[in-house]
């Protein structure tokens, strides 16, 4: 939606406005917010933006463009609640804090919410009440007791916040497998595609015949390889590296062969934005007749890629960077913990075509390793376990380990960091991964949080000087993870940008997503863009341009939103596993000294859970505490515990 408000507010053609947006041009030109013209405009005294409401009940309007948040009385909000999409209408006072009145709802913040099936008791009666289940509040739902009391209780529904009707019977709460269907209904998230788009993929086939492709670079002899998790299925990547010539081929997907523009892929892969990771399986952005195989970059098959051949001089500085299209054949599906098997010296059970791509790959690992370093002189590095969660087959958590940063994730990173670089460089407006400076205030609420940990701090204006000293003491006082995870949190958020500002943690000047468009809409995008550009196609390439501060703004959320399905995935299986454990103590760490404190339990099935504590006094960031589980609220997913003295 956000896109579409986007392109009301630079004009949009009557011919270009999308069928299913319509009804609200159609609103917005009754109530004259738009201009009646061939080009739909939005007028300049209306301003769109998202509403946020205290406490107290005053709104705010937070502009979509630039400019300073509105006051919004009460009796101006207009049934707004907040996070909804709006459109005001700017008062005019010449005295006193500039205000809005909300004269539209555009979009409301949750377009669906979940809730569960209880019963209550009164006057001897079984009454039914659906609740919500974030907030364990009561929801409004059109549908008769009669028809509910049918139902068993603690079953799940997908309801409609516009239409108050129930769209989707999830399953029962009961059931740990129904967590997954939870978590994708809160962020109006789905997994199957429709027919046309499943049709459109099929027919794109299984293999790849060489001799229809006679433009392409044929690199099929060289002895390309995959380096991705255990479990991987969909391939983006591919490196090899010419010892010869002292150059890093780095292969991509070419996932812009098959989803065209508009099309029915294209439209659900839009609106998807990223593939979804569960620990038991993933959601994609793509049909996985595409991602899991013509896309793919699949062992001993011919596949079409988009290639990054980087020559580096002696002293291992990128000299040259060339991007065309070609066919490659990756000769291995490896694992990291083969690749790090390899890096470490462990070498036996290698059969021909391993010494082969070993002959190229222990080269390359020496190069990256000086590589990185020169990188990491000007840029941010953080510590980044990640919690691997593991499923037994009735859904519920087996075991929890910590997946550590790996040689090979080192490996694979910088190539791609490289891949990333050079395709950025061709482009002056379009898609960048843009991370600003952290804000001062930011800054200061970091410093101050180190320094009651006993860190000192010599401030300098150079914030990555001053990291890299943080790090180093955090580091023999054991205590480096912890700081990284405060250091990340006091960081603003990356996100994707139609401008270049620069990419501040990784130190770059420009940059850009490039290797993944098998699960990134905006890698898609660029590929499109690049191949224009490349082709000197200026008609597709200011089709492409013609929206990108929209879309930009639109992956950007959609990232976000992917993001909190999956960390909304985990807390339900670690409140099932807390719900059986009631009364048990675990080992634990202060990550939140706000009320209500929160800590992180660092043991067993509930490693990496958030716990909300009970305990009224003052805890200290990161103190170790004993904390024993008092309650678990399945429904909302949420864990309260108490510590021990």
């Amino acid at each position: 939606m956000r896109e579409f408000i986007y392109k009301l507010i630079k004009g949009i053609d009557r011919k270009d406005i999308p069928r299913d947006k319509r009804d609200i041009v159609n609103d917005l030109l009754t109530l004259k917010i738009v201009t009646n013209k061939k080009t739909i405009k939005l007028k300049s005294k209306y301003i769109p933006g998202k509403v946020d409401i205290t406490q107290k009940g005053y709104g705010f309007l937070i502009p979509l463009s630039k400019g300073k948040d509105l006051l919004i009385e009460p009796y101006h909000l207009n049934s707004a609640s907040k996070g909804d999409l709006v459109i005001a209408e700017r008062l005019f006072k010449k005295k006193g804090r500039p205000k809005a009145k909300v004269i539209y709802i555009i979009e409301k913040a949750f377009a669906y919410s979940v809730g569960y099936l209880t019963f209550e008791i009164k006057n001897a009666k079984k009454i039914p009440l659906i609740k919500n289940i974030k907030t364990n509040l009561p929801i409004c739902v059109n549908v008769t007791k009669k028809a509910l009391k049918k139902l068993p209780v603690n079953a799940v529904f997908k309801i409609n916040n516009y239409t108050s009707t129930i769209e989707e019977v999830l399953g029962v709460l009961d059931d740990a497998w129904v967590d997954e269907k939870i978590s994708l209904a809160l962020y109006n998230k789905k997994e199957e595609f429709s027919k046309s788009a499943i049709l459109e993929a099929k027919a794109f086939g299984n293999f790849i015949d060489k001799s229809m492709y006679p433009d392409r670079v044929d690199l099929t002899d060289k002895y390309f390889c995959t380096i991705d998790p255990l479990s991987a299925k969909d391939h983006d990547d591919a490196v090899y590296f010419d010892v010869g010539e002292n150059a890093l081929y780095v292969a991509i997907a070419d996932v812009s062969e098959y989803v065209y523009l508009n099309s029915n892929i294209d439209k659900e892969a839009k609106e998807r934005g990223f593939s979804i990771y569960f620990p038991h399986k993933s959601v994609p952005m793509l049909p996985r007749e595409l991602s899991e195989n013509i896309c793919s970059l699949k062992e001993n098959e011919d596949r079409l890629a988009f290639i990054f051949k980087i020559t580096l001089d002696k002293n291992n500085n990128v000299i040259k960077e060339e991007l065309f299209e070609g066919i490659i054949n990756s000769k291995r599906k490896y694992s990291y913990e083969k690749v790090d098997e390899f890096l470490g010296g462990n070498i036996e059970n290698s059969d021909e075509t391993d010494k082969k791509i070993l002959s190229w790959l222990m080269p390359l690992w020496n190069k990256i390793q000086k590589i990185r370093s020169e990188r990491l002189k000007t840029g941010l590095d953080f510590e980044s376990d990640e919690i691997k969660m593991n499923l037994d087959e009735e859904g519920m958590i087996e075991d929890v380990t910590i997946e550590k940063e790996t040689p090979s994730h080192s490996l694979i990173e910088d190539c791609m960091l490289l891949a990333n670089k050079a395709a950025a460089k061709i482009i002056d407006y379009g898609i960048f991964r843009v991370h600003e400076k952290p804000s001062r205030t930011s800054i200061d609420e970091l410093y101050n949080n180190l320094l009651s940990l006993g860190i000192e701090i010599n401030e300098n204006e150079d914030f990555v000087k001053n990291v890299k000293d943080i790090q180093k003491q955090a580091k023999e006082m054991g205590i480096k993870k912890e700081i990284d995870k405060l250091i990340i949190k006091s960081q603003k958020q990356a996100r994707y940008d139609a401008e270049n500002v620069g990419h501040y943690a990784l130190g770059f000047d420009k940059y850009t997503h490039f290797t993944s468009p098998i699960r990134r809409y905006s890698d898609l995008t660029l590929h499109r863009l690049l191949k224009a550009v490349l082709k000197k196609e200026e008609k597709i390439k200011d089709f492409i341009l013609r929206n990108i501060e929209a879309l930009v703004v639109k992956i950007s959320e959609l990232e976000r939103e992917a993001m909190k399905v999956e960390w909304d995935f985990y807390d339900r299986k670690y409140a099932r596993v807390a719900k059986i454990n009631i009364g048990k103590v675990y080992k634990g760490i202060i990550e939140d000294t706000e009320i209500p404190p929160i800590a992180k339990i660092l043991e067993d099935k509930l490693l990496g859970a958030r716990v909300f504590l009970k305990n009224k006094k003052k805890f200290n960031l990161l103190q170790k505490v004993n904390i024993e589980i008092i309650d678990s609220n399945i429904a909302t997913a949420k864990i309260k515990g108490k510590v021990l003295d």
